[in-house]
């Protein structure tokens, strides 16, 4: 499969808000309509589901209206209590572990909290139902799965997902599953069966794994960069600081698919023809050395401007953002805090990447706590 990947942020914001621009394949990318795109595709679950993620116009805003109240301020705040919990109880856990031994941090510290956060707001409170969805989410990620993996997952999470929908039915609860299955527009009408299931699957993964990243590459470009550290240790730069530099220069999503042009799109000398896909690359766009300068690959804390597109931009803009940062607002000061000798157990350019083209992070951030 080909598609036009634009790193370039200025022509990204362009086609992002471009209305000849869409996410639904169904209507508009010709390798889906010539039958090209099958099951067995490692991107399949990427485009083939049916929620806010792939729609188009219409269809589009009516999806994110009724999943926006899941991300409201209001609900969003009620949750800081709760995430505070967290990180203080995993700190806790961390402080238990026999002196001097390396720590995954990644698995001990970033991986719980934006989990538990996700599952807890859509009422996912089996610990079986948890642990499986987790391993789904990786495998979505995964983009060097094979195909037969690839079948599988799409088929288990589905079910997974259903299985969800029917006990909420049975059982409804002070959750957003129960509120998306209850929610309806002004004419009554409600998410189809496989909107709803579908619309799980983007809330729950997108949820949780690009937070994980967030607070993975936080703490990796702290640790390689302690200069950086030390200008936020004396004060002269902020937590949140910290938070957008990381997203500007390791976005948690580096490249995301798919977009396709509705009709033919003339771009400085470029052509993309319609039914063309595009791959917004949102990691290169952060260090593109034309918007940020010759030093854009570098993690400058005290850099003026941190403008990034890791969330995304225009209709699509990503609704758990504001939460994404709440957390890592609070779990990245509480760690350094309470680690403040908190090191690399092995050596930086030895961390491997997740093994996938969409998802930014290493598979595992080995520490020494002190």
């Amino acid at each position: 499969m080909v598609a036009w990947a634009v790193s370039d942020p200025g022509l990204l914001r362009k086609l992002l808000t471009d209305p000849r621009v869409s996410k639904d394949p169904r209507q508009h990318w010709a390798a889906w309509a010539n039958g090209e795109i099958t099951p067995d595709w490692p991107l399949f679950t990427w485009v083939a589901v049916t929620n806010m993620f792939t729609a188009y116009g219409g269809d589009h805003r009516r999806l994110r209206k009724l999943v926006a109240p899941a991300f409201s301020a209001r609900r969003i705040e009620a949750l800081r209590p709760r995430i505070e919990a967290m990180a203080a109880e995993l700190l806790d856990g961390l402080a238990a572990s026999p002196a001097g031994e390396a720590v995954d941090l990644r698995e001990e510290y970033c991986y719980p909290i934006p989990i538990q956060v996700i599952c807890e707001l859509f009422g996912v409170h089996d610990e079986d139902t948890r642990a499986e969805l987790r391993e789904l989410v990786d495998n979505i990620f995964n983009t060097a799965i094979t195909p037969e993996e690839a079948a599988a997952t799409f088929a288990r999470v589905h079910a997974l997902l259903v299985g969800l929908v029917e006990l909420k039915r049975r059982s409804p609860g002070d959750d957003m599953t129960t509120e998306l299955i209850a929610a309806r527009e002004e004419d009554g009408s409600r998410l189809s069966e496989q909107e709803l299931v579908d619309t799980l699957l983007l809330m729950i993964s997108a949820g949780h794994e690009t937070t994980v990243n967030l607070l993975d590459n936080a703490v990796h470009a702290l640790l390689t960069h302690p200069d950086q550290l030390d200008l936020v240790r004396a004060g002269k730069a902020s937590w949140n600081d910290v938070i957008e530099e990381t997203l500007r220069v390791e976005a948690p999503v580096a490249s995301l698919p798919l977009r396709y042009a509705v009709e033919d799109i003339e771009s400085d000398g470029v052509r993309i023809a319609k039914g063309e896909a595009i791959l917004a690359a949102y990691a290169a766009a952060g260090r593109h050395p034309g918007f940020h300068g010759e030093d854009a690959d570098r993690f400058d804390v005290l850099r003026v401007n941190k403008e990034h597109l890791a969330f995304g931009h225009g209709v699509h803009f990503c609704l758990g953002a504001p939460l994404a940062r709440m957390e890592a607002a609070i779990a990245l000061p509480a760690l350094f805090a309470r680690f403040p000798g908190l090191a690399l157990a092995a050596p930086a350019e030895g961390l491997r990447p997740v093994e996938s083209f969409i998802s930014n992070g290493h598979r595992g951030l080995p520490v020494r706590l002190s």
